[in-house]
């Protein structure tokens, strides 16, 4: 199994459309065997879903996502763990003990688009930007 998370500095980066990288960690036996931090080089919003299959993800831990990502990502059969925040090790950890506090409803909820800080849901649940 591979675990992704949209990564910044050992945290979780709270905006998936935005993320510059994910680490990404290959599991085995239910525990991190290997892991390794990718670059997006610059990719957003849906592009990270093409992305995240090419690296072969099952599963997805992030912060705030929309609604058209989690589409894309649910199209690629990638689990969305959302609403997380913290050290995105200790995040893997708790998804694999079975522990990980995460909100399936999780959406991003904020964008520099020079109008304030709104909700996607205002774009029908597809974060632009």
């Amino acid at each position: 199994m591979r675990i992704a998370v949209t990564y910044e500095n050992g945290q979780i980066f709270q905006h998936f459309g935005h993320t510059g990288q994910f680490k990404v960690y290959d599991i085995e036996e239910n525990r991190v065997a290997s892991s390794e931090i990718v670059d997006t080089n610059g990719q957003g919003h849906g592009a990270l879903a093409g992305v995240l299959k090419n690296l072969r993800v099952d599963k997805l831990i992030c912060g705030g996502i929309g609604g058209g990502a989690r589409d894309a990502l649910a199209a690629s059969s990638i689990e969305v763990y959302g609403g997380v925040s913290g050290s995105a090790d200790d995040a893997v950890d708790a998804l694999l003990k079975g522990r990980l506090s995460y909100d399936p409803e999780a959406r991003c909820s904020h964008h520099g688009h020079g109008e304030g800080h709104h909700n996607c849901g205002r774009h029908g649940g597809a974060c632009q930007g």
